[in-house]
């Protein structure tokens, strides 16, 4: 199942939000409202949103300064959820997630949407900085 955000402009340069993406800890302030759970540790970082199981994420690869991406640390579910940070200007960019992930179809029709719904509100909440 492939999922994809609408790109978003942000008001930071390319390598300023590459390194704002690859500190994990920033990653709490894109979050939906609803989040009821958000650690870093290392490499990966953990969420849980109310009413969800909690997910653990782990930054699988970085390409300076236009991609980064995370993966699933639990082999149950199979996934990826990349960054692509492209420059518009100087002083600004434009990010797009990828969501990637090998589901049956019973379970990729239960978290089509809200998985559609949480990449948007991170975007969104990226455009917002």
């Amino acid at each position: 199942m492939n999922l994809e955000s609408k790109k978003t402009v942000i008001n930071k340069s390319q390598k300023e939000f590459f390194e704002f993406l690859s500190n994990l800890q920033n990653f709490e302030q894109l979050m939906p409202e609803n989040t009821d759970k958000f650690e870093v540790d290392g490499e990966s970082f953990l969420f849980s949103l109310k009413g969800m199981p909690e997910i653990r994420l782990v930054v699988k690869e970085k390409q300076e300064f236009d991609k980064i991406i995370l993966g699933a640390a639990s082999s149950k579910l199979n996934f990826s959820l990349t960054a692509i940070i492209n420059t518009v200007s100087e002083n600004s960019c434009e990010a797009q997630l990828l969501f990637d992930g090998e589901f049956n179809a019973m379970m990729a029709m239960m978290v089509k949407s809200p998985l559609q719904k949480f990449i948007d509100t991170l975007t969104n909440n990226a455009g917002k900085l």
